[in-house]
């Protein structure tokens, strides 16, 4: 068969469609290979993430570094510090040649703190002159201070109530039986207060506070410990509700949560340690700073809008979808306003700008670091004030950011990384920018984060949450321990306070035990006590009203002490809530004549103690 030659088409319109056709297949191969190369590039970023995520400096990983660089300073410091010591013990071992001077330099000795108590140790002085044997006359002294501390000491307190007997009418008469911090518990205060610092501030399991005990000579065993842990939980929890109603009666919170390993049946699961934390001083307000925490079993949103239920203002938090409920403007008791947290926007611009060296991701990180210096200078004044230098100062370059970003976001596809990064911005760009409107509202979200790491210190020390009751246990030791430590109040010596007084104060003035800015002459910081040791502003912030409509329930919770077992002893609702104004809260009050469920047995007739 014979074939012809191909020849090209001699009218115009032919050329043309084949021109067209043959443009087209070079755009759908261009574009073929632009994706490709985009493809590439993704998994070299991706690469690059996950690489960081497991080699890089992280926020964990960068404080392990950071605990990393200060012990290795900590060796250096203490080599050096031997050698000079060789130098001096050795002297000059040639009387030409001197011993090589120390060129290390030390940091500048200050004072040792006043308030430590002294005790003078006087160096026995010659009586007479070492020379003629003449007598001496004082010209004064050189005085030398040494810092030491006290091993810790146990002892054993007697109380003595002595009987007397009437030889007229032969009644027998004794002193009442003193409070104790817990029900039948041979732990005082001071100890108690040890306990739960060590276990929920310094993360210290049971089992190792117990072996330390024995190293010092006293043995108690581990659900010994445990039993007093959960005596004193139960007595908290007042001020646990006290702290809880002063929280949700701000006008601006911050939110966050954080995970939980909690022990199951031949596994762990995954559990959620919420945290609210009112903080009034970013913009002068009176009230003193708070947290509460709440624990879930899981991330559910249901549990972020059961903890908020009754709460109506500012939230800052992050993007979580379990939020968005609590936003609907037909929310009651009434609709609660977003606040957008810069850090977090800034943080996925950075991871961008430090791993995948992303210029507009660098870019708009120094713009974001603009607007953070400009805000620092503001931190403390009142609402006013940071309202007025946020419209003249700060919002003309949140206005030239938000329009430059949009700007370059449009140039970029939309499964750009960079572009997912700024999206998380934009898409909330109301939310970001609503602190310009509102003085109350703070730049960021740190106030929780701050509040959270402790927690994220401690899964390191105890792994694991024993049970959801646990957790729930955990949630309100941290709640008054993390409030303290927002009040420049050391937890220990203010929970030693608390459960010394809580037994016998009155139930009206409970909010007096909790902590505040002010202290009192002996040191502890106490809550809400003026200068004349009356009630000042601050007082009023502590909210009574949830805390008496809250407190039967918690308690009930606290204790594993259900509804129907304190029924059938006759603790119904009612009675409980009108004992609250009784005079004398041990006496007359319903807490302190209850006793945790699982020290009796379930004998539900022996729960009411006679006092």
């Amino acid at each position: 068969m014979n074939s012809t030659p191909h020849t090209p088409p001699d009218d115009i319109a032919t050329l043309r469609a084949a021109l067209a056709a043959e443009q087209l297949a070079r755009r759908d191969a261009e574009a073929r290979a632009s994706g490709a190369e985009a493809m590439v590039a993704h998994l070299k970023l991706l690469i690059a993430k996950l690489r960081h995520e497991r080699f890089g400096a992280s926020s964990e990983r960068g404080r392990k570094l950071l605990d990393q660089l200060e012990l290795q300073l900590e060796e250096l410091e203490t080599k050096a510090a031997e050698d000079e010591a060789a130098l001096d013990q050795a002297g000059q071992p040639d009387g030409d040649q001197p011993a090589r001077p120390t060129v290390r330099r030390r940091p500048a000795r200050g004072p040792l703190p006043a308030h430590l108590p002294r005790e003078r140790v006087v160096v026995p002085a010659p009586t007479a002159c070492p020379c003629c044997r003449g007598k001496l006359a004082k010209l004064g002294e050189d005085i030398t201070e040494t810092l030491e501390v006290i091993p810790r000491q146990w002892k054993v307190i007697q109380t003595v109530r002595e009987r007397f007997a009437c030889r007229s009418c032969e009644t027998i008469t004794q002193p009442p039986a003193p409070f104790h911090p817990i029900v039948r518990g041979r732990a005082g205060a001071e100890l108690l207060a040890t306990i739960l610092e060590a276990k929920f501030g310094q993360h210290l399991p049971l089992n190792r506070q117990s072996e330390t005990f024995a190293r010092e000579g006293i043995e108690p065993d581990t659900s010994t410990l445990a039993d007093w842990v959960g005596a004193c939980t139960a007595n908290l929890a007042p001020l646990q509700a006290l702290i809880r109603a002063h929280v949700l009666a701000a006008d601006r919170i911050h939110g966050d949560d954080t995970t939980v390993p909690v022990q199951a049946k031949g596994r762990t699961t995954t559990g959620r340690l919420w945290t609210y934390v009112r903080d009034d001083r970013p913009f002068g307000g009176p009230a003193p700073p708070a947290a509460l925490f709440f624990y879930s079993p899981d991330r559910r949103g249901e549990h972020p809008q059961a903890h908020l239920a009754q709460y109506a203002g500012i939230l800052q938090a992050d993007a979580y979808a379990g939020f968005t409920p609590l936003y609907a403007p037909g929310r009651r008791p009434g609709p609660i306003m977003e606040a957008g947290c810069w850090a977090h926007g800034r943080r996925k611009l950075f991871e961008l700008a430090q791993v995948g060296r992303a210029l507009l991701a660098a870019e708009a990180v120094r713009r974001i670091d603009a607007i953070f210096d400009a805000e620092r200078a503001i931190t403390g004044l009142p609402v006013a004030q940071r309202l007025a230098v946020r419209r003249s100062q700060v919002a003309p370059q949140v206005i030239d950011f938000e329009i430059w970003m949009r700007d370059a976001r449009a140039k970029m596809s939309r499964h750009a990384d960079v572009a997912k990064a700024m999206d998380y911005m934009l898409k909330r760009w109301s939310t970001f920018s609503r602190f310009l409107d509102d003085g109350r509202i703070c730049l960021t979200n740190n106030a929780a984060e701050r509040a959270l790491r402790g927690v994220a210190i401690g899964r390191k020390a105890w792994l694991f949450a024993g049970s959801d009751r646990g957790g729930e246990r955990a949630a309100a030791m941290y709640s008054l321990i993390v409030t303290a430590k927002l009040n420049d109040t050391d937890p220990r010596a203010w929970l030693a306070d608390v459960l010394a007084r809580i037994a016998g104060h009155p139930a009206k003035r409970l909010h007096e035990l909790l902590p505040c800015w002010g202290g009192r002459p002996n040191g502890i910081k106490c809550a809400n006590v003026g200068s004349n040791n009356q009630p000042n502003e601050r007082a009023a912030q502590w909210n009574l009203s949830v805390f008496r409509s809250t407190l039967p329930s918690m308690f009930l919770r606290s204790t594993g002490l259900t509804t129907r077992s304190a029924r059938c002893c006759g603790a119904r609702s009612g009675a409980l809530r009108s004992n609250h104004s009784s005079p004398n809260w041990h006496q007359r009050s319903w807490l302190s004549k209850l006793a945790p469920a699982r020290t009796i047995g379930g004998d539900c007739s022996a729960v009411w103690a006679t006092g």
